[in-house]
C-alpha cells in the first residue's frame, strides 16, 4: 500500500494511533500491553491510555517501565496506567505474572501480546529454547493461555468483545522452508548469522497461534477475538542484540521507515476501532485487512504449532 492511499477502512500506512482511534472511548476496559517500556509498546499504552483505557505495562525493564508511565501521566493526568514485571523468555516470569494478574481481581478486555526481540547470533532462553521463538512465541502462548480465563469471564460479565492482538511482522515471510522447524527448534544450523529464518519463524508463529485461537474461541462461542498484524517497518530497539543491524535501522528509519506514532496505528485500529467488531482470524496491515503467506494461512500448521507449544510450555 503506497502511503497516503487509504484502504477500506479510511487509514493507511501513513495514519497514526491516535488518528485510528479518534473519538474512541475506552473508558472502562482495562488491557495489557508486552513489551510496554519502548518503541510502538510505549505508544501503544500511551494511546490507549489517552482514549480511556486502563493499561497494565507488562515489561522486563521495570525502571523503563515506570520511566514511560511517568511520561504519560505528565501529558494525560487522567491516565489509569500500571507496571508489571515479565520476562517472556521465562516460563516462571510468565506465570507469576498471570498468577499476579488474575489474583488482583482486575477485569481484561484487551490483550495486545506486543513485546518481541531480533537477537542476530543463536541464543537459547532461561529454559534452554532458541530465544527468539521463546520470547515472541512461547512466553505469548503460555502468558494468553494463562489469561484466557479472566479474559472470558470479562467478556460475558461486561457484555463487551475481548480482543487478543499478535503483533506479528512482515518478517513471518522470510522463514525456514518448512515454516516451523518442530523437529529442530534449539538447532543453531542454518540459522544464519543474522537469524533471519529463526526470526521469521517466530513471526510466523504469532500469525498462526492467533489464527488457531480465532478459531477455537469461535467453536467454543466466546465473545473474544484474536487477531495478528504488521506493524510497517519502523526504527525502534527490537534490534537491540544486533549493534550493526539496530545501527543502521536507526540511520535509515530517519528515511524510510515510519515512526513509533505511525507504527503502533494498526495495533491501535485492532484493539479498540469499532470497525474491527467480531473480525476475527484476520491478519492486518496499515489498519487495514491484508493477507499473510500461504504459511501463514496454513489451518493445519497452525494446528500442529498449538499443540507443539501447549507440550513445552506445560
Amino acid at each position: 500500500m503506497w502511503p497516503f492511499r487509504k484502504g477500506a477502512s479510511g487509514f493507511s500506512s501513513s495514519s497514526t494511533a491516535e488518528e485510528v482511534t479518534q473519538g474512541i472511548d475506552g473508558t472502562g476496559l482495562t488491557a495489557i500491553v508486552t513489551g510496554a517500556s519502548s518503541g510502538i509498546g510505549a505508544e501503544t499504552t500511551r494511546v490507549l491510555a489517552l482514549r480511556g483505557v486502563h493499561v497494565i505495562m507488562a515489561v522486563r525493564n521495570v525502571s523503563a517501565g515506570r520511566d514511560v508511565k511517568e511520561a504519560i501521566l505528565k501529558e494525560i493526568p487522567s491516565a489509569k496506567v500500571d507496571v508489571m514485571e515479565l520476562d517472556l523468555s521465562s516460563f516462571p516470569s510468565v506465570r507469576k505474572f498471570a498468577s499476579d494478574f488474575n489474583s488482583c481481581g482486575l477485569p481484561l478486555n484487551i490483550l495486545v501480546n506486543n513485546a518481541g526481540v531480533a537477537t542476530g547470533a543463536f541464543k537459547l532462553s532461561k529454559d534452554n529454547m532458541e530465544l527468539q521463538f521463546a520470547t515472541n512465541h512461547l512466553g505469548h502462548f503460555l502468558l494468553t493461555n494463562l489469561l484466557l480465563d479472566t479474559m472470558k469471564k470479562t467478556a460475558s460479565e461486561s457484555g463487551k468483545e475481548g480482543r487478543i492482538v499478535n503483533v506479528s511482522s512482515a518478517g513471518h515471510r522470510f522463514t525456514y522452508r518448512e515454516g516451523i522447524r518442530f523437529e529442530k527448534i534449539n538447532d543453531p544450523s542454518g540459522y544464519g548469522k543474522l537469524g533471519a529464518a529463526g526470526y521469521g519463524q517466530s513471526k510466523l508463529a504469532n500469525i498462526l497461534h492467533a489464527n488457531e485461537l480465532a478459531r477455537r474461541l469461535k467453536e467454543e462461542a466466546v465473545n473474544i477475538t484474536a487477531n495478528s498484524l504488521h506493524p510497517g517497518a519502523i526504527a525502534t530497539n527490537l534490534f537491540r542484540y544486533n549493534a550493526i543491524v539496530n545501527g543502521i535501522a536507526n540511520i535509515l528509519g530517519r528515511f524510510f521507515l515510519k515512526n513509533v506514532h505511525q507504527g503502533a496505528a494498526t495495533t491501535c485500529y485492532v484493539a479498540l476501532n469499532p470497525q474491527v467488531k467480531g473480525v476475527s482470524g484476520e491478519y492486518f496491515v496499515d489498519s487495514n485487512v491484508s493477507k499473510a503467506s500461504s504459511q501463514g494461512r496454513d489451518m493445519d500448521l497452525a494446528k500442529k504449532l498449538w499443540d507443539f507449544s501447549l507440550n513445552l510450555t506445560t
